[in-house]
């Protein structure tokens, strides 16, 4: 949260009240590369075997929850949608269906990787962001950009961090959302961001998997 408070003090002392506010497609990357960089931080510096494969596990646990799961959300939500603007009823048992449909796509059920039981189809009744608009696809965005960004400023320092602050944090609403994060340093237009988020999810796998051998 204090990544949310940090993109409110810089944005309202920098730009004007009406372009002070920000969209939640940055918002969310404002909160998660602190998370990105504390976590990255504890890791490397815990030596206790056990404590440090909890900590592998709670970030890998962070993945699968934020990019994995949400990105499984977006496609149910989209599929959603598309069936509304089709003139389809929304009843309960096509939800259910489609949901269930979507997650034993996702957690691989018809290639035996995760079994995924008849009764997940009515897991999608309980999940309030369903209820309003199109939302969740932006935790995954966050992520994403919050994770290649942690990773810049890792790599080259001060000046990625302050082209962050200047850039994003300090930027409220002044340009469209994809704008400010191309200005920060990271495009997810383009598959760099991506590719550099899951790079940092193998090696928590592969770390994980070193302490376990």
């Amino acid at each position: 949260e204090m990544g949310h408070a940090m993109h409110s003090h810089f944005s309202n002392r920098t730009q004007p009240f009406p372009k002070a506010d920000y969209s939640i497609f940055v918002a969310e990357v404002a909160s998660t590369l602190n998370e990105a960089l504390l976590a990255d931080y504890v890791i490397d510096k815990e030596r206790n075997r056990k404590r440090k494969l909890y900590l592998l596990g709670e970030q890998l646990e962070g993945f699968r929850q934020t990019m994995f799961r949400q990105a499984m959300f977006a496609e149910f939500e989209l599929a959603m949608y598309r069936r509304a603007e089709g003139g389809e009823a929304l009843t309960a048992d096509a939800l259910s269906e489609l949901y269930l449909g979507v997650a034993r796509r996702y957690y691989g059920h018809d290639e035996k990787v995760v079994r995924v039981d008849d009764r997940y189809a009515i897991e999608w009744a309980y999940i309030p962001h369903f209820y309003y608009n199109f939302y969740v696809f932006q935790y995954v965005t966050g992520i994403t950009a919050a994770t290649a960004m942690a990773e810049l400023i890792k790599r080259d320092g001060a000046a990625v961090r302050d082209r962050y602050i200047d850039e994003l944090l300090s930027a409220g609403c002044a340009e469209a959302p994809i704008e400010i994060l191309r200005n920060a340093g990271v495009d997810l237009t383009d598959a760099g961001p991506y590719d550099i988020a899951m790079a940092v999810f193998e090696r928590c796998i592969d770390e994980a998997e070193a302490l376990l051998d």
